[in-house]
């Protein structure tokens, strides 16, 4: 088998089976696009057409769905989702099998996929991120039997566009819908907010089922994704449980360390001046990310400082910056609380975006490049400040790309927050078990037990000990820590690739073998 090296020194091969030929990853930015983007089906209407069916089974069949085919979801009502299961028992009901599921991503709410897996019903995945015990049995047994193919928000964005995923039926859960289609995201009792990333599914996809709870009076006064890219309206009981969307993750930490973290993470960014009048920020949806937001705001507050906009997934916590005056504006790809769903309603300076204006970078523009500030968070992390957030050091799939290396790579300042260790299992390690977010696109590690700064950013290293922070060598930080927890033996692989993982622009960054039993 002939393999490549890719710029972040992983060994692939050539060629994946399951895949196809493959593209190394060779810079944040080195990949130029050629070529016009993808163009789904034309199609027809007349007066007094109606797009109501009865059923998900009546749609599947006017659709037109065969063995074989794409078919497309989101993952808005994360926990709380209900749709990508009835519309997968429908399929097998009606013997359709060998079929591919490209979601925005997949939880633990999906786990019922791994019957249809087993039957032959599904036959590939493309995802963002992967939970629970889907990602046990892929991770262990490969049940897929063919690689999973993770991709980053806005890569899932690009590759859609340019008919590198051809959808052949997307299927939309909306918790406002009417006759026609028109759809938005936040009314009615499954209200989730933002539809980011549907909308891009929506605009390409050959035929488009929306699937509401909440039919009603034509025409919708907000719109989110408009009749125009619709095909067939279905109304069922319930899209899924909104209170299932957070499930703690997106609550304000009171944890000590986390605090602690947060509040060297909010020294960083202060030193590092980009925090004045003007600046644009992200802040990931854990405890510590959102806990930075605190003191941030008591600086900018006692510094009369505003911001420009707050960015990603948007929280309760952002939107109290919005509404108390510290943003201007919040552009919203993905709603993760009530709060913040209802705010999408209220606030007009809270705007709606695709998960394409949001990380695509192969747009003329994305918001993930006009970014100052971005705050994420890792499983691992080693001493070339690479970043990996799907794998734990057990090599088993646990998490998600997210959005994390288009915002990597558009920032100005991108700053790590994460505990040393989990579980007195190490997070700095000499070679992360995948790589995710490659470390050239990572500036600042703040952990409970010191700060450190890539090399390559000279400026940072010289504004930080001006302001009086500490700073420690990520090998010096490594070490500090192995002398506690010892250094772990590294998780046993086979030599079967389970899944691919794309970077942003669709060269493969790494791969990810079955753990050995």
């Amino acid at each position: 088998m002939k393999t490549i090296v890719n710029k972040v020194n992983k060994e692939i091969p050539e060629f994946i089976e399951g895949y196809g030929e493959v593209k190394p990853y060779a810079g944040p930015f080195a990949t130029i696009p050629e070529g016009r983007k993808y163009a789904p089906l034309k199609a027809f209407s007349k007066p007094g057409d109606t797009k109501l069916v009865d059923s998900i089974s009546e749609a599947i069949q006017k659709c037109g769905l065969k063995d074989g085919m794409t078919i497309s979801f989101h993952h808005h009502l994360r926990n709380g989702d209900y749709i990508l299961n009835m519309v997968m028992d429908e399929i097998a009901k009606l013997g359709i099998k060998d079929i591919n599921i490209v979601c925005s991503s997949l939880t633990k709410a999906h786990e019922p996929l791994i019957e249809h897996i087993k039957s032959g019903v599904v036959t590939g995945i493309g995802t963002s991120g992967l939970r629970g015990e889907i990602a046990k049995e892929i991770s262990k047994h490969n049940i897929l039997g063919k690689p999973v193919i993770f991709r980053t928000h806005g890569g899932r964005a690009r590759a859609i566009e340019a008919g590198e995923v051809k959808i052949d039926v997307a299927f939309i859960a909306t918790p406002a819908c009417d006759k026609m289609g028109n759809m938005n995201g936040s009314e009615g009792k499954s209200s989730f907010g933002a539809m980011g990333y549907p909308m891009v599914d929506a605009e390409y996809a050959d035929k488009v089922v929306a699937i509401t709870d909440n039919l009603m009076p034509f025409p919708l006064k907000k719109i989110s994704i408009p009749m125009t890219l619709v095909d067939y309206v279905v109304e069922v009981e319930s899209i899924g449980d909104p209170e299932l969307i957070g499930t703690g993750a997106t609550r304000m930490t009171k944890n000590p360390q986390e605090l602690l973290i947060a509040e060297k993470a909010s020294d960083v960014l202060i030193a590092s001046g980009y925090i004045q009048n003007g600046f644009s920020f992200q802040a990931g949806s854990g405890g510590s990310s959102l806990a930075v937001c605190k003191f941030l705001k008591e600086y900018m507050k006692k510094n009369n400082i505003k911001g420009s906009f707050g960015a990603g997934g948007i929280t309760s916590t952002m939107v109290n910056l919005l509404e108390e005056g510290y943003f201007e504006a919040l552009l919203d790809t993905q709603t993760f609380d009530s709060a913040a769903a209802e705010s999408l309603r209220r606030n007009p300076n809270h705007i709606e975006m695709s998960a394409s204006m949001y990380a695509n970078p192969h747009n003329k523009a994305c918001s993930a490049h006009q970014l100052d500030v971005m705050i994420l968070s890792a499983t691992e992390i080693d001493t070339d400040f690479n970043i990996n957030s799907l794998t734990g050091s057990t090599g088993m799939i646990m998490g998600a790309l997210g959005g994390a290396p288009d915002t990597a790579a558009g920032a100005k300042l991108t700053v790590v927050v994460a505990p040393t260790m989990r579980k007195r299992i190490p997070i700095v390690t000499d070679k992360v078990t995948n790589i995710v977010t490659p470390g050239e696109t990572v500036d600042v590690l703040v952990t409970e037990r010191g700060i450190c700064v890539n090399p390559r950013r000279t400026d940072l290293i010289e504004k930080f000990e001006a302001a009086g922070i500490k700073l420690k060598s990520i090998e010096q930080l490594k070490n500090e820590v192995e002398k506690l927890t010892g250094t772990p033996e590294r998780v046993e692989l086979t030599d079967n690739i389970v899944a691919v993982i794309e970077y942003r622009d669709g060269t493969v960054i790494d791969v990810v073998k079955q753990v050995k039993e």
